[in-house]
């Protein structure tokens, strides 16, 4: 009962934006998603925590505006969460206090776009046939990028921001259209947010080599 109350609770109209009800989900999801991508910019391992609370959020959030995808794709983030989280502490190996940042290999590319395509195809044919999504396309093409972005993410990849911003720029616009203007207007935030986390972590690889080069 505490559950459901804490949920009614976060469902209730905060304010209006542009003729819509915003949502303490709404606001709250802003929030810890501002701050957690933030924290991932700087390589900080509280975004991992945090990032966890705001799928939370966001799978409420979502399946209450009809985007199933990205509601259910807040399951597999907090999976990858827990991942990540462990990565970022333990993934550095023998000798390392962190994970460094490294550049995307060619064949997790490969694994990566062709596990992307099938996962495209997959999740629009689960989108048509089981729910009434009325934006099956674009609901599962930034799942998928999502996904991509967030196991670059995990293993500090630099090219998982530019993932990230792929898919910002179709997350705008698409909440847009579902009414959901303040998490879109949290998107435009979150990719120049993404732009500081490119540079911040080519730094941090730049300073790595430096190291290495100087050490030999």
């Amino acid at each position: 009962m505490l559950l459901t109350d804490v949920a009614d609770f976060l469902q209730q109209p905060l304010f209006t934006l542009l003729g819509t009800s915003v949502t303490w989900t709404e606001v709250l999801g802003f929030g810890t998603g501002a701050l957690c991508v933030w924290l991932v910019a700087r390589q900080h391992i509280a975004n991992w925590p945090l990032g966890i609370a705001n799928c939370l959020l966001f799978i409420l959030l979502f399946s209450q505006a009809g985007l199933y995808a990205d509601a259910g794709l807040q399951l597999v983030f907090i999976s990858l969460g827990v991942y990540g989280w462990w990565n970022w502490v333990r993934g550095g190996g023998p000798g390392a206090d962190t994970l460094p940042v490294r550049r995307t290999t060619r064949n997790e590319w490969v694994v990566l776009g062709a596990a992307g395509v099938a996962g495209l195809a997959g999740i629009i044919w689960l989108l048509v046939t089981a729910t009434d999504s009325t934006v099956p396309f674009w609901d599962a093409l930034t799942t998928v990028l999502s996904l991509m972005a967030t196991y670059g993410q995990c293993r500090k990849r630099l090219e998982s921001w530019w993932l990230w911003i792929a898919a910002d720029i179709v997350y705008v616009p698409l909440y847009a259209y579902k009414g959901l203007f303040l998490t879109s207007l949290l998107y435009i935030g979150f990719m120049a947010l993404c732009v500081t986390g490119l540079v911040n972590w080519r730094r941090s690889m730049a300073a790595d080599h430096e190291r290495v080069e100087v050490a030999a």
